[in-house]
């Protein structure tokens, strides 16, 4: 299944509320949220106070991504804030495994992240024990990036992977998706879409966002 996540770093901060509402009663399921610490990469976000504080506004799925050194110094308060699923990076953790499980044990769901310059084959041995693996398509730590079109190729060669071992993984892709090139990630094989500026700053949002489902339907992966 297609699921669209908008990315919370591309909305009008001065009205989360008004903003959040917005993009779920035009369909989004998921809600994106980018926390960003300034040292694993360099910009600065928002933190799980802000996160627990918007929690209350909506029902979506909250999917948190934690772009931040040793996640796992944080992973509770995350939970306590109201995360659905979190993810962290690959190249953030001493020993991803062991925060993988840590995150199962708050009974949350937990991701992976990889950059574009880290190889797809680090994340063969996790896949059996995550929900989903994120394959960022920009460099992390900035919004209004354009995709970078050789990380396709990690989304397919991680799809195949799954497929031909009978495992069902969710592929995220964040970074440069709009309506235009939406068919191109998910016929890598794709199926959870996280678009920022495409959707918070569309003057119609249900309309991108049904035109991506659309697109995205339109092209599914074949192995």
């Amino acid at each position: 299944m297609i699921y669209i996540a908008p990315s919370l770093l591309a909305a009008d901060f001065s009205t989360l509320s008004t903003e959040i509402k917005k993009v779920e009663q035009a369909g989004a399921q998921y809600l994106h949220l980018d926390v960003m610490d300034g040292a694993f990469v360099p910009n600065i976000s928002f933190g799980s106070d802000l996160i627990a504080s918007i929690r209350k506004c909506t029902s979506m799925i909250f999917d948190v991504h934690l772009m931040i050194k040793r996640p796992e110094r944080y992973i509770d308060r995350f939970v306590k804030a109201g995360a659905d699923i979190i993810t962290v990076h690959y190249e953030a953790c001493e020993n991803p495994m062991a925060v993988v499980h840590l995150i199962h044990s708050y009974e949350m769901r937990a991701g992976i992240a990889i950059s574009p310059n880290t190889p797809v084959e680090h994340l063969f041995p996790l896949i059996e024990h995550i929900d989903m693996a994120l394959i960022m398509t920009v460099e992390p730590g900035f919004g209004g990036q354009a995709m970078i079109p050789t990380t396709l190729e990690k989304i397919s060669a991680l799809r195949k992977y799954a497929e031909e071992r009978g495992i069902d993984l969710d592929i995220q892709a964040d970074g440069g998706i709009n309506a235009n090139n939406v068919g191109l990630v998910t016929s890598s094989g794709a199926n959870v879409i996280v678009a920022g500026s495409a959707i918070f700053k569309a003057k119609k949002p249900r309309s991108v966002i049904l035109e991506m489902k659309a697109s995205a339907n339109n092209n599914p992966f074949i192995i």
